[in-house]
């Protein structure tokens, strides 16, 4: 993404002075029980609710269509004019943030807690220079139930196993867990100040997508149902909340309360997401390496014609290729697609997990690190808790048990059943058998 320069952050800090707390939004971009912010309008008198564009973060991006941008942009347009009739507004600023904090000397500043490692240490740099100012830096636990070291084996390790994970995090909730911050109560302390800019999306150097994103709203229908129709893509048997969840629209305190009383299983995987951002917290290392580290020796084939192939949903395999589709055209893939697509790329054509963690990390509407990271380690077998290496999805298999009228390959390749469709890419039979080779060297190799 190519830099712009911010013609708004200069007059946004304006509205800052040593009297402002500053509320940072993040991936918590809501007014409703808010942990931090809760935190923040308790504690304090004139706070002003902020939100920075990351050029850090922007200039990764190498797409100026890129819908995670524009859905953050919608969700701000909305959380602005909610501010606004509270007499408020939200200042919006652009740059790296460290930098911003530089010249920024607010009372205070409150926010969320972010895991990844980036934000780590982004947030590590900046409480550094707050201190030097004496201005403090107060973070909270929002977007999970658990974190750090709460979950954790009876001699203080980490646990690398899911069951007996998800029997402590259960055992340890309690309604304490689960109750809400009551932002509304103290409302009258935000700072009263006119309507701020609001840049265009162009300003910000990306353009609309046009894409129309899921409702946040909770489908306790779905819910109810979830373990009898969670792996059937062709059928809304998913809430589509994980876009919501990623960026902190949604309380994941109000969705476990929901997931309780509803299902059971819906309330596994909030827990394999907590699960999975507790092994990238205490296992930052799993972002380049394999969980696992044996399986780094691993001799991929990397093929970059048959890896495009697999990218643009041209292999032959149509469930695979209907998968690639849906996320290339709507940036959303049903999670069942999601292991089949990624036992295909790393078992039947041996393409490094780190290829496709990559492209789903650009493409994903949800994109979550933790969770991407924890689900391509899971399909390759390199992961904590992951499928054995020889399990390898029959594509022909997943589609009779999971798409048999073929109503979800339909949709996505029209082509289908036609001579115009592709060709398979690899024989089935065969590209198991040498996936199993391959593993079996690489994993009985000398270190």
């Amino acid at each position: 993404m190519k830099k712009k320069t911010s013609p708004f952050s200069a007059t946004a800090a304006g509205t800052i002075d040593n009297d402002t707390t500053i509320f940072w939004f993040r991936r918590d971009l809501r007014l409703s029980d808010n942990a931090g912010l809760y935190h923040a309008l308790r504690d304090n008198k004139h706070v002003v609710p902020v939100f920075i564009f990351d050029t850090v973060i922007l200039e990764r991006l190498e797409e100026p269509e890129d819908r995670r941008i524009e859905f953050i942009y919608q969700t701000l347009t909305g959380l602005k004019k909610e501010l606004e009739e509270l007499g408020t507004s939200l200042v919006i600023l652009y740059g790296n943030p460290v930098t911003l904090y530089q010249s920024l000397h607010p009372r205070a500043v409150y926010t969320n807690h972010d895991y990844e490692p980036y934000a780590r240490a982004r947030d590590g740099a900046i409480h550094a220079l707050l201190e030097k100012k004496d201005i403090p830096f107060y973070t909270y636990k929002d977007q999970v139930i658990f974190d750090k070291d709460e979950v954790v084996k009876d001699d203080g390790k980490p646990y690398t196993v899911f069951t007996p994970y998800s029997r402590k995090w259960k055992a340890m909730l309690t309604p304490f867990y689960l109750k809400r911050y009551p932002v509304e109560k103290y409302t009258g302390n935000f700072k009263k100040i006119k309507p701020q800019p609001f840049p265009a999306l162009e300003v910000l150097g990306f353009r609309s997508t046009g894409a129309s994103f899921p409702e946040r709203v909770i489908r306790t229908a779905i819910i109810e149902k979830y373990d009898r129709q969670r792996d059937f893509p062709a059928i809304q048997g998913t809430t589509r909340l994980s876009v919501h969840l990623r960026f902190g629209t949604v309380s994941i305190r109000k969705l476990c309360q929901v997931a309780q009383q509803k299902n059971q299983v819906w309330l596994n995987e909030l827990i394999w997401r907590e699960f999975y951002a507790m092994i990238l917290w205490h296992f930052p290392q799993v972002r380049t390496q394999s969980f696992k580290p044996k399986y780094d020796r691993i001799a991929w084939r990397n093929d970059p014609v048959e890896f495009e192939r697999w990218c643009t949903g041209q292999t032959g395999y149509p469930i695979v290729d209907a998968g690639m589709r849906e996320l290339n055209t709507t940036g959303f893939m049903h999670n069942r697609v999601r292991m089949i697509t990624a036992s295909f790329l790393t078992k039947h054509l041996l393409i490094d997990w780190r290829w496709g963690e990559a492209y789903f990390g650009r493409k994903l509407l949800d994109y979550d690190l933790a969770s991407n990271n924890g689900g391509w380690q899971w399909a390759a077998g390199s992961g904590c808790d992951a499928a054995p290496y020889f399990r390898v999805f029959n594509p022909e298999l997943q589609t009779k048990k999971f798409d048999p009228d073929h109503a979800y390959i339909k949709k996505w390749v029209p082509e289908y059943q036609t001579d115009a469709y592709a060709r398979p890419v690899v024989e089935h039979a065969l590209a198991r058998q040498r996936a199993l080779n391959t593993y079996k060297k690489g994993l009985g190799s000398a270190s």
